[in-house]
């Protein structure tokens, strides 16, 4: 392999592996941070009454409008 690769393009491809080393386990540990503090604040929304009955609300009226479009797609009204 060495001989259609130079030895400049060798040592270019050691020196961005070691310094992208550590730039995937970095996002991957951001990734995890922020998928805890969204499971906390899910959690913490779900906990409050007020948050609670506006979570409720919002997906029955989703699912009304879906159903009331499902139900004009087939001729029902």
């Amino acid at each position: 392999m060495n001989a259609l690769m130079s030895n400049f393009d060798l040592d270019s491809a050691d020196i961005h592996r070691s310094s992208s080393k550590w730039e995937g386990l970095s996002e991957i540990d951001q990734a995890i941070r922020e998928n805890r503090l969204m499971e906390y604040r899910i959690k913490k929304s779900w906990a409050d009454p007020w948050g609670r009955k506006l979570t409720l609300t919002a997906l029955a009226v989703i699912v009304a409008g879906f159903s009331f479009l499902v139900g004009a797609s087939f001729g029902l009204w």
